[in-house]
């Protein structure tokens, strides 16, 4: 991205991938929800699995699947044909209750790194396309939900990525530019959420996504979530 520098002044995280490892959280994810929505038939499990991008053999999902980036809405209208049976309503209940108790494995000690960053005073958000009920149930459980200014998921009023309302929306919560404010994600559709809404970005490694694959998007690709404090004071910001 090219322009004028700004001081770094916001940071809006996406949080699968991001804050939490993405493979850790959500493998385990996809067994649970396949597994209880089929009644144990897994053969079953496996057809649904494949229509989402995950292999019941090897509990991996594919690299373009659809639950990397994708909301709740999205998967359950990819899902729901198969199961004739259960409501779409229904249905988006039964992956949110699984969303919500999902093991959640952080991609580096967030109260530490989050804590840093507000003492700097930069302003903190999370914009994810999972709902925002389990979003916040996963935060609360890392303990981290008062570090942040603003959480939004996709069924928070803004809309979902690769759009820009929520980070808009952040921007505005926090009295911000959006060109003082860097989104972070690891999808493509968290790097072009910031880029049309004006933010740079940062790409990291701790989700599905190749570094060949944010890097024409990112402003920089980082290892893990760890790695911004160093990179923020090569812009000046701390």
């Amino acid at each position: 991205m090219t322009g004028k520098s700004f001081a770094v002044k916001g940071l809006c995280f996406d949080k699968d991938g991001t804050l939490f490892d993405f493979s850790a959280t959500w493998e385990a994810w996809a067994l649970a929800f396949l597994t209880r929505v089929v009644a144990g038939d897994r053969a079953r499990a496996s057809t649904i699995g494949a229509a989402i991008g995950f292999d019941m053999a090897t509990g991996k999902f594919a690299r373009d699947s659809l639950v990397i980036a994708g909301t709740p809405g999205e998967i359950a209208d990819v899902i729901a044909p198969l199961i004739p049976g259960l409501s779409r309503v229904d249905l988006l209940i039964m992956l949110n209750e699984e969303a919500a108790t999902a093991p959640q494995q952080p991609a580096v000690p967030l109260v530490p790194l989050l804590t840093g960053l507000r003492a700097q005073g930069i302003a903190l958000g999370v914009a994810t396309n999972d709902s925002e009920t389990p979003a916040r149930a996963h935060l609360a459980a890392a303990g981290v939900t008062d570090l942040f200014d603003f959480i939004a998921g996709y069924d928070s009023g803004y809309g979902g990525k690769p759009a820009p309302g929520q980070l808009l929306a952040f921007a505005a919560a926090v009295n911000l530019s959006p060109a003082q404010i860097v989104m972070v994600g690891d999808s493509t559709h968290d790097l072009h959420a910031g880029r049309a809404a004006g933010m740079r970005t940062i790409g990291v490694l701790t989700g599905a996504a190749g570094a060949d694959v944010l890097a024409p998007l990112a402003d920089v690709v980082l290892r893990d979530i760890g790695e911004i404090p160093g990179w923020l004071e090569t812009q000046g910001a701390l």
